[in-house]
Order: structure tokens, then sequence, then C-alpha cells
């Protein structure tokens, strides 16, 4: 789905904010929008990380946890009053996923994905959407994930929070749309990053094998695909050719999918119960 805004994004004049700015597609993203003469400004809670995104980009950079309604609504206003303009562009790419198994997860890990991942993503739209509305131009952009699109074994914690974001963005576009405020999602699939590196600590072998053997997309890809969403006015951005026929075509591919993936895990259990590897393609 595309709707297309009838003003020009001008990358040269905008003031570019980032949450979860400090590292992955976050930081990939602020780069291509420096080089483009974009104001960026960061915002992330990793301080060393921040400090040194700050320096390289010669961004504004505020610590936050996104999660902090009064925390992130601050430094969004202290950003803006730090380069002098309004926030243009808004991408909420700060998140967190710590998959499991349903039965094994504790409680808070779900409130917790809910909290970052969701309400995140809210909190940072609502700091800036009102002044978007009042200028009559503006871009927000949510990155989700894959995991928004299908229901992935290990993902009960992780998956929720991201069909939210989608949710989320799906119901304020049809709002800000009319006053020619972008409104975009993004759903990558698996990215080369430090948070990928640390979900993997805790990924069931059902999640890996129902995952295949498929590369990691690298940060500056999923970057590229933000970007030219942006510029193109796009309501969904795929970074990859998967993401992108699941989300056109979900209600066909959902059942498809779901019988492939339930085979991958019964191999995986038949060959735990034989005490034997098997291999992601059973």
């Amino acid at each position: 789905m595309r709707l297309r805004s009838t003003r020009p994004v001008e990358f040269g004049s905008a003031h570019v904010i980032v949450t979860g700015g400090s590292s992955g597609i976050g930081l990939a993203t602020a780069r291509l929008l420096a080089g483009r003469g974009a104001k960026v400004s960061l915002i992330a809670r990793g301080r060393e990380r921040l400090a040194d995104a700050g320096k390289e980009l010669s961004a504004a950079v505020r610590g936050a946890d996104v999660s902090d309604h009064e925390a992130v609504t601050r430094a969004i206003g202290e950003l803006e009053t730090e380069q002098g303009l309004p926030c243009d562009i808004l991408i909420t790419s700060a998140g967190l996923a710590r998959p499991g198994h349903f039965l094994e997860l504790p409680d808070e890990v779900f409130r917790q994905m809910m909290e970052v991942d969701y309400f995140g993503t809210l909190y940072a739209i609502r700091a800036v959407a009102p002044g978007m509305v009042e200028r009559g131009h503006g871009s927000v952009v949510a990155v989700s994930s894959a995991a928004g699109l299908l229901g992935i074994y290990g993902y009960s914690a992780y998956g929720p929070a991201k069909f939210a974001v989608r949710g989320l963005m799906e119901s304020i576009r049809a709002e800000l749309t009319p006053h020619d405020v972008h409104v975009g999602v993004v759903f990558p699939p698996d990215v080369d990053t430090p948070q990928l590196h640390d979900e993997n600590r805790w990924k069931p072998e059902e999640t890996r094998v129902v995952g295949g053997t498929l590369k990691p997309l690298t940060a500056e890809r999923v970057a590229a695909a933000i970007v030219d969403g942006i510029e193109r006015r796009r309501f969904v951005t795929c970074p990859d050719a998967g993401t992108r026929a699941l989300a056109r075509f979900g209600s066909v591919l959902s059942p498809l999918l779901n019988r492939e993936f339930d085979r991958r895990i019964r191999a995986v259990r038949r060959s735990r119960l034989a005490g034997t590897p098997r291999s992601a393609d059973g």
C-alpha cells in the first residue's frame, strides 16, 4: 500500500529524530540521513554508544528510556530546542526482543516487550504528531518486524508487541494522512545488529529451525529501504522479498508457512527424543 504526500521531502532542511539511534538500524538510518544533509538527533539508553554516535554524526543526543513517557517526551522537546527546529521526521527504531517458550517466559518479559516496543513507539509519536499536524507536514516511521506479520514460534512476547506497532500505524495513518503527515511502518526480517546477537542467546532451537538458514540483512540495507520509503511516502516498507510477499499475500501464505513451520518443529522434537541433531530443512 502506498500513499504519497503532496509535499516533497527535503532532507537537507529537515530535523530527523531517531529513537534507538546509537546502534543497529537506527544508527545506519541516521548515517544515511546525515549524509543527505539532515539535522540528526538521537535518543537511546546506552550512554557510551550514544555519545560515540553523536560525535560521528555531529548529532544532538539525549539518553532516555523510550518506555518512560515523561523521559522520552522531555528528550524530544530538548532536542527540538537544541536544534532550533521542530521534528520533521521521526523514526522509532528503539526496540527489544526476548524470545523464549511461552510456558517458560516470566510475565514481566511480556510486559517489557509491550512497554519498550509498543509504548516506546507510541510515546515518541505522540510527542511529535501534534506539531506535524499543525504545520501540515512531517513523517513518522515505526520499525515493526517480520514477526509483526506472522506469529512465529518462540516470539509470543515480542511478536504481539510488533503486531501492536503495526496496528497503531495502520490506525494513525488514516488520521494523519489528511493533514499531509506521512505515516510508515517497516517490517525487517532478522538484521545483523547487536540486538540480534543478544536475542540469539535466548532463541529456542525450534525458533532457529523455523527461521531456516537465511542470512540476516545488514542494517545498511534496511536503512536504505527506510529512507526510500520516506522519499516515496510509502506506508509499508519491506526491505526484502520474503517480507514483501508476506505483507502482500499474508492471508494466502500464512497457512502454507505454518504447515512448513509445524513440520520443522516436529522434526526438531523427534531428533531431540532420538538424541541426534537435525538440520533446518528437517
